[in-house]
């Protein structure tokens, strides 16, 4: 065998074996998903703050295109509506809540960042396609398109007290603190980006569709402030925890009575 037959059987043996081991599949499922999700905005200079709460849902897509082994591999796509956004968490030294001088309630601030969100996703699955419980993961890019915000405050946002709290994001020095850094700055990155992945199970019924329970981690990479050397923030990316309902039906399926 010359070394050219040898290349181009080694080149050739791969793609036979796929061919082989390789259960071809074109099925297109399309629905609606919604759930809650859990943000934080991770600053530097650090602002201290829980998880903010919101809704998330919209439109899903799903092509499966093969079962690998006992791995069915499919794409996911999706549009969604989602509340982003953060919670400061403003505290004394003791861990108590600051109170407003002039109203006695503890002081509350938020902010409420809406986005049109779309992830793209290799999933992978384990188990029944059509007839039963499935396992899956899947993770895969995430881009976010800005719509609009909004402040909560229960506080004059540029006169809070200052005294009792515990941080302060612009310096040890109360001349030093800049209230247009944390309160009054909109968001100046209209884009967001970022990789999200997560794991759940799917149950399926032959002309009834697939119900899918999924909790994911959205770990955003690009920023809502500038990060330069002349702007305020290091970074300011979001960080959220998703658990997600979703409802697909089956538009297109593959004919093949084996499949399970």
């Amino acid at each position: 065998m010359t070394m050219r037959k040898i290349i181009l059987f080694l080149l050739l043996m791969p793609m036979a074996l796929h061919a082989q081991i390789g259960e071809y599949r074109t099925d297109l499922a399309v629905g609606v998903n919604g759930g809650y999700l859990l943000n934080k905005i991770s600053f530097q200079p650090d602002i201290p703050q829980d998880m903010m709460g919101g809704l998330v849902g919209g439109i899903t897509l799903r092509y499966t295109c093969e079962k690998y082994f006992s791995s069915i591999c499919a794409i996911t796509a999706e549009i969604n509506y989602a509340q982003m956004g953060w919670k400061e968490r403003i505290l004394t030294i003791n861990d108590e809540p600051v109170i407003n001088q002039e109203t006695g309630i503890a002081e509350e601030y938020s902010r409420r960042i809406n986005y049109i969100q779309v992830p793209l996703m290799a999933r992978l699955g384990w188990g029944r396609e059509r007839r039963g419980l499935q396992a899956f993961v899947q993770i895969g890019p995430q881009v976010g398109i800005y719509l609009s915000e909004k402040t909560n405050a229960n506080f004059d946002i540029n006169n809070p007290n200052i005294i009792d709290r515990a941080s302060n994001i612009s310096g040890p020095s109360l001349d030093d603190y800049d209230f247009s850094n944390m309160y009054n700055k909109p968001v100046e990155k209209k884009l967001d980006y970022g990789i999200v992945g997560g794991a759940g199970i799917e149950f399926s019924w032959p002309k009834i569709g697939h119900f899918l329970l999924e909790g994911r981690y959205y770990f955003g990479l690009g920023n809502i402030y500038g990060n330069t050397k002349q702007d305020y923030f290091g970074k300011s990316n979001h960080g959220a925890i998703i658990i997600k309902l979703s409802y697909l039906y089956d538009v297109i399926r593959t004919k093949n009575d084996k499949i399970k």
